[in-house]
């Protein structure tokens, strides 16, 4: 009975230290995303969270996005005393695999803690996109004037003075994003170009003719056509659309962040055209609880 009594208190101990060493680890807390309007970013890219915490950004972990806009995860662990600490929430793409403990220059969301929640906004790629507005023309100035080319150029210039202006009113982008334009043809978008600038040629001319084009941003579609595709081609009722991409992207559409829009009449009358506001559609928001 005593060799007995000598187990049972040798066992309360041992399960007394255990207990004592499960409490003496660091305490953690539940962050919860909720975030509609992101997209998914395939195999190449994941979403990270972080925290600010005195300064510096803590890892709350990583999670992808389904095709129909899904969150893989939106409840996350945390240091107690770190999410308290911390001052702000950022979201940022990531590439994967990932070998830098740091976040990406690409943060696509952002929100500074009121007590125990933080309200998202865009705020980390740019400032102003409600006030964004756009003009462009259809012709073709790289092409050989034929008949079958006059609507399968899109610029993004404004001529109602006379003379070529800036046609898009952006504002400038922070480290890790570009514009690009878009023509959807067919069901089949089709870049014009990345570009920083709106006063300049954009980065490529991947489908244009071998005369010169404005300096500005744009496209002429007659060579080199996508799969699917026939250039020349005629872009009345065509969509134009001018997106806010992921530097670097992996992606051949545009990306959810779409500040300008707008369907290209079917009837011409003159250049140049006007493209909507579409920061409201697409643009993702939500908030963070800590």
């Amino acid at each position: 009975m005593k060799k007995l009594l000598m187990m049972i208190a040798a066992l309360g101990i041992l399960l007394t230290s255990c207990s004592d060493d499960d409490d003496s680890g660091p305490s953690i807390s539940d962050l919860t995303l909720i975030i509609d309007g992101l997209e998914d970013l395939g195999s190449d890219f994941a979403y990270e969270g972080w925290i600010i915490v005195d300064g510096s950004p803590v890892s709350t972990g990583t999670f992808t996005v389904s095709e129909s806009g899904d969150l893989s995860a939106t409840t996350f662990m945390v240091n107690a005393a770190q999410l308290d600490a911390a001052t702000m929430f950022v979201l940022s793409i990531e590439p994967v695999p990932d070998n830098d403990p740091a976040p990406a220059p690409t943060k696509i969301l952002a929100g500074s803690f009121s007590g125990n929640n933080a309200s998202l906004s865009t705020s980390t790629v740019g400032a102003g996109f409600e006030n964004a507005n756009g003009k462009y023309i259809i012709a073709t100035p790289t092409g050989t004037g034929a008949p079958e080319e006059e609507f399968s150029g899109i610029w993004f210039l404004d001529n109602s003075s006379g003379s070529a202006e800036a046609g898009l009113d952006l504002p400038a982008l922070e480290a890790g994003w570009k514009y690009e334009g878009w023509v959807v043809i067919d069901g089949t978008p089709v870049t014009t170009g990345t570009f920083t600038s709106v006063a300049m040629g954009d980065d490529a001319a991947p489908f244009s003719g071998s005369n010169a084009g404005p300096n500005y941003p744009g496209e002429d579609f007659l060579s080199n056509a996508p799969s699917g595709l026939t250039f020349p081609t005629d872009l009345r009722g065509t969509t134009a659309v001018i997106s806010i991409e992921p530097d670097p992207d992996n992606s051949s559409a545009p990306f959810t962040l779409k500040p300008l829009a707008g369907m290209i009449p079917s009837s011409l009358s003159g250049n140049p055209y006007s493209l909507d506001n579409n920061v409201s559609a697409s643009y993702p928001s939500g908030s963070v609880n800590r």
